[in-house]
């Protein structure tokens, strides 16, 4: 990831829709977004290594690949969520953003219900 790439995106794009907001708000929210799906494609470009070192700990570990999988998609609902969240925000639409928020929430508890599961389960063979 070249991060110096990312942040001149991100200026780039809040000075231009700084200037834009005044005269054209829809064009400042679309620059906005474009802005923040093109940062955010070469984010997950450059993940893919990092994927693989977590796969290979894993491997290492002897752990359930289940807790590595669980893990990457709460991971991506939250990132996801959060982006969208902004975006609705940006336009001006707090209140669908703090909604989004929370059905991102609750996807996030729904994905670790397993997780919660198998832990109880060994706290509970661990308990004599």
């Amino acid at each position: 990831m070249h991060i110096v790439q990312i942040i001149g995106i991100g200026l780039t794009a809040t000075i231009l829709a700084a200037l834009l907001r005044q005269q054209m708000p829809s064009f400042a929210t679309l620059v906005s977004l474009f802005a923040g799906v093109l940062i955010l494609l070469l984010v997950v470009r450059s993940i893919s290594g990092a994927l693989a070192a977590f796969q290979q700990l894993t491997a290492t570990a002897q752990m359930n690949p289940m807790f590595l999988q669980t893990l990457i998609r709460i991971l991506g609902i939250a990132y996801v969520v959060e982006f969208a969240a902004d975006i609705a925000r940006d336009a001006g639409e707090s209140a669908l953003g703090g909604r989004i928020e929370l059905a991102g929430k609750i996807g996030i508890v729904l994905l670790a219900l397993p997780i919660f599961k198998d832990v109880l389960d060994v706290i509970v063979r661990m308990i004599p």
